[in-house]
């Protein structure tokens, strides 16, 4: 039998369906990022979150093969909160506030679990995740764009770039900022949005 490739090696053994299996796996996916917050990726095996989620090993092992598809399914839950947050932002009437949205969202996507958020960000980093996180990028990006084609926009020669430019700028400062473990979201949003303002300041066409 063919050994499963690191990419299938990630992914659920199988979905919840009904209401108390899909308990089951909240109950899991909490526990584990309890144990990351508080012990730290040592401490998180198959064994402790089981334990700490009032669960059999047997039944984590029901929905997840190993540690590494458990903590992919944790980014993917906590991603969830994001882009859905990303796409509220949608709702803006402006490009500026569409765009305040999107920063505010990124920033409590980092600030919410703080401590959870930078172990995530390195197991992102660890795990072969590039498919998926770029699918991730892309969303935000395409709504970035969106933004930025607003009739109150700045004019900008390329859309597309700036946008890119822009998720770059905002991931490099809220990343840089979870690093050096700063808790205060509201100055962190300003400071995100004076660069944000800045650099279309400067890219706008005349």
């Amino acid at each position: 039998m063919p050994k499963p490739s690191a990419t299938q090696r990630l992914k659920p053994r199988k979905l919840p369906v009904q209401a108390r299996s899909a308990q089951t796996v909240e109950a899991v996916l909490e526990a584990t990022a309890r144990i990351l917050e508080t012990q730290g990726l040592a401490a998180c095996t198959t064994n402790a979150v089981a334990e700490r989620a009032g669960v059999s090993v047997g039944s984590l092992y029901q929905y997840f093969p190993n540690r590494d598809a458990l903590t992919v399914a944790l980014i993917e839950r906590e991603t969830a909160q994001l882009l859905l947050d990303i796409e509220r932002a949608a709702q803006g009437q402006t490009a500026r506030s569409r765009i305040q949205y999107m920063v505010r969202a990124a920033v409590a996507h980092q600030m919410r679990r703080p401590v959870l958020a930078r172990l995530i960000d390195f197991e992102e980093r660890r795990l072969p995740l590039g498919e998926r996180n770029q699918r991730v990028a892309d969303i935000i990006h395409a709504q970035l764009a969106a933004a930025l084609q607003l009739p109150d926009a700045p004019r900008l020669a390329d859309v597309p770039l700036v946008a890119h430019d822009l998720l770059a700028i905002v991931h490099g400062m809220v990343d840089a900022a979870g690093e050096r473990g700063e808790l205060d979201a509201v100055a962190l949003e300003q400071r995100v949005m004076l660069a944000v303002n800045g650099y279309l300041q400067g890219a706008a066409s005349t």
